[in-house]
């Protein structure tokens, strides 16, 4: 492993530096923004501008890079982000957080996908599933590593501020100094609606459910325990341990959705995350332990979801096409995480926070029936006729990118061809 990993081992740091900032930063402006007494809307708000920026970045940071090169675009936007979070820290201003928030999703999308591309050219066939895997514990390690920092200095103060703007400074220093070849151009990935609902019509409603359920939680779970009265540790706490146990419910996840039909395990999971987010609901528990454990079933549940869709519509699509069908599917779950936040503020607004578990409950439960229902208009590819090929980790998180998808043993390179030239489906197909 440690020759697989030496060659990349500098732009992994980077990836930890930058991931750590993001984690701090994520968790830090909503629990700023509470303590200051901003509306449920505006701090909804700060999660739908950062995924619109994300998105936006996913489409047309590849085309900066081209014109200016890896090293100095992504120079250029790691300096942009320290910036903006240490304006955060002097601006307090819920208008300017909200502008701010839009520039930072966008340029995390485009420093992602340098470091994912580059990663990729370092990796070799045999090297590519450690490096694949590596990343996505990092990324993983940085997010909870960054939250569990609001726990440790008074988020009222700019000294979290301030350490979002040097975590983000040192991610440039590993990669302005390897000594690793440029990249080759980024993958552009075009989404294609009606051809991703074709190929999959459960992983097309599922992805945006999915996306609608993370975003909302993910934006606003600090924001619920803030109004739930629970101090910055415990809120911190209460995120890590649903990235973690996320983390670690993938991979037997994964392994039952090779054996049966992968719709019945997207549709017991999300009926779980449903009955989870349901009995927070009508417990609203005081007692943190209480509230963790069960955010934990819930995070277990919601975060298993993701690659399991993604894999159910790779099973209906041709080899070649694996970036094309996941890539346009994370753009697909970034409109999601748009939506989210969107609808969750103000209905927190009206029914109190505990309702911010009503809408990752409705998005659950439209994904559980609709799974369910698709299983009687199509039937399953039997396990032993679906690709042998492990299952790999995937990150639920938007903070992934399309070139991430370069990175996994299932990708390969694909012919550049118009809609005109992709062969058409056999009939019935979506039947």
């Amino acid at each position: 492993m440690r020759r697989n990993l030496l060659p990349v081992m500098a732009l992994l740091l980077s990836t930890l530096f930058l991931f750590l900032g993001n984690g701090l930063h994520g968790l830090l402006l909503p629990v700023r923004g509470s303590a200051e007494g901003y509306s449920n809307e505006i701090l909804g708000l700060l999660g739908t501008s950062w995924a619109t920026g994300f998105v936006a970045g996913c489409l047309i940071a590849p085309k900066l890079v081209m014109r200016v090169g890896h090293v100095r675009a992504f120079s250029s936007f790691i300096s942009l982000i320290a910036i903006i979070a240490l304006l955060s820290g002097i601006l307090v201003d819920q208008y300017w957080w909200v502008g701010l928030r839009a520039v930072t999703g966008f340029c995390i999308a485009g420093t992602s996908m340098i470091i994912e591309s580059w990663l990729n050219e370092r990796a070799t066939n045999e090297s590519r599933g450690t490096i694949f895997s590596f990343y996505i514990s990092v990324t993983l390690i940085g997010v909870v590593g960054g939250q569990m920092l609001v726990g440790i200095v008074d988020p009222s103060t700019t000294i979290l501020f301030m350490v979002c703007g040097i975590l983000y400074c040192l991610a440039t220093l590993p990669t302005t100094v390897s000594t690793a070849a440029t990249p080759q151009p980024l993958t552009s990935v075009r989404l294609n609606l009606p051809r991703l609902y074709h190929n999959s019509p459960v992983s097309f409603v599922g992805i945006l459910m999915i996306g609608i359920a993370n975003g909302a939680y993910g934006t606003l779970a600090a924001v619920f325990g803030s109004r739930a009265g629970m101090a910055p540790n415990v809120i911190a706490i209460m995120l890590s341990v649903t990235i973690f146990v996320g983390a670690i419910i993938q991979f037997p996840a994964g392994k039952a959705s090779d054996r049966i039909d992968r719709r019945f395990v997207l549709a017991a999971l999300s009926a779980l995350a449903a009955l989870a987010a349901i009995v927070l609901i009508i417990l609203q528990p005081h007692d943190p332990m209480t509230m963790i454990i069960l955010v934990a079933v819930y995070g277990a549940a919601a975060n298993a979801l993701y690659p399991i869709a993604v894999a159910h519509a790779n099973d209906f699509a041709s080899a070649d096409e694996f970036v094309q069908v996941s890539g346009g599917l994370l753009l697909l779950y970034g409109i999601g995480t748009i939506i989210g936040p969107t609808i969750g503020g103000p209905v927190m607004t009206l029914f109190g926070p505990h309702a911010l578990f009503a809408v990752t409950a409705m998005a659950h439960v439209l994904l559980t029936g609709y799974a369910i229902y698709r299983t009687r208009l199509r039937a399953a590819i039997p396990a032993d006729e679906r690709e042998n090929v492990p299952n790999m980790p995937v990150s639920a998180s938007p903070m992934s990118t399309p070139e991430s998808l370069s990175l996994d043993p299932r990708s390969a390179p694909l012919p550049e061809q118009d809609d005109s030239e992709i062969p058409e489906q056999p009939a019935g197909a979506t039947s």
